[in-house]
């Protein structure tokens, strides 16, 4: 099969497209054909630094496709079926095998291409936002970087359960293209100073919840702009800003710090279930997923370019 490879990590250029062997599913795995890759924030930073489990390295959380093998010991998978499936790595490929747990069933109005978006993208949104966020109907909640694959969800989903939802992007026109998503007020980071302008906002109150997959010197700004009691969200490191974060304005605002991995329940019935609602949702036309752009496999290096330009608006897809 084909993939998108590299030998050392660093920038997009390292990937090269090389013919690399078939994977070999193991007893509780299923084999897919590759139809729709999403590329999720932790891919971009596990290409840039992360860990290398083989050489050439394979890539990846997020693919759908179409099941071609079934281990012996699955039981609820069949060949034909199609699935959306997340792994620690292996979505840059024609081909990836993964454990069949990990794997969810496609409704039929669901595109492969949206399905490809739903487990992280999604879920992680919805874990922060209701299992450790609490959010609450008539709250109000700040998603930092609404324009990336988990911000767009978080609105979506903050703003069907009622809260009042502000977000941050890096430029007026992407807070724009927001609106459609839910958003009701926004926050242009690179022009104005974001603990200002939610104080601003909020009656100089700060929000209830924040969620921020950004880190570093953004995530203390995070803190800073929830309100007495209020909650804060940390799911990623998006910004690359590994500084330490001063926590002692928890302590003076009664205000609490919670990390968040979907991949520490994954396989738990909550999110699976989680999980497979979102699907249903998607097919019911209750939430959007918005598609940026679509990269031939062979381009992944130039995809990958492109989400760190900061341009999309919604998810970077890969089709084999």
């Amino acid at each position: 099969m084909k993939a998108a490879v590299y030998y050392e990590t660093g920038k997009p250029d390292v990937f090269k497209y090389e013919d690399v062997p078939d994977p070999a599913g193991g007893p509780w795995d299923i084999v897919i054909e590759i139809k729709a890759i999403s590329i999720e924030g932790g891919d971009v930073l596990n290409r840039a630094g992360g860990p290398m489990p083989a050489v050439p390295h394979i890539v990846g959380y997020d693919a759908a496709g179409v099941i071609s093998q079934v281990g012996p010991k699955v039981r609820n998978r069949q060949v034909g079926q199609r699935v959306t499936t997340l792994s620690p790595f292996g979505s840059h490929a024609e081909k990836r095998a993964v454990g069949a747990i990990t794997s969810w069933l496609i409704p039929d109005k669901v595109s492969f291409e949206e399905a490809a978006c739903v487990p992280v993208t999604f879920g992680t949104a919805h874990e922060c936002l209701f299992e450790f966020g609490h959010l609450q109907t008539g709250e109000t909640v700040l998603i930092q970087a609404g324009a990336g694959g988990v911000g767009l969800a978080a609105i979506q989903l903050a703003k069907r359960a009622g809260a009042r939802v502000l977000a941050t992007a890096s430029s007026n026109e992407r807070l724009e293209r927001l609106k459609e998503y839910g958003l009701d007020e926004g926050i242009n980071y690179a022009e104005k100073d974001l603990v200002t302008e939610v104080r601003r906002m909020t009656n100089n109150q700060g929000v209830d919840l924040v969620v921020d997959g950004v880190g570093g010197e953004v995530l203390q700004k995070s803190i800073e702009a929830a309100r007495h009691r209020g909650r804060v969200i940390t799911f990623g490191q998006a910004g690359r800003g590994f500084r330490r974060v001063d926590v002692g304005g928890l302590a003076m605002g009664d205000k609490t710090l919670t990390g968040v991995f979907l991949g520490a329940e994954i396989a738990t019935d909550r999110v699976q279930k989680i999980i497979n609602q979102l699907l249903e949702d998607i097919a019911a036309g209750q939430i959007r997923v918005p598609i940026a752009r679509k990269f031939p496999l062979s381009q992944a290096a130039e995809a990958h370019a492109y989400i760190e330009s900061r341009q999309a608006v919604g998810r970077v897809l890969l089709i084999p």
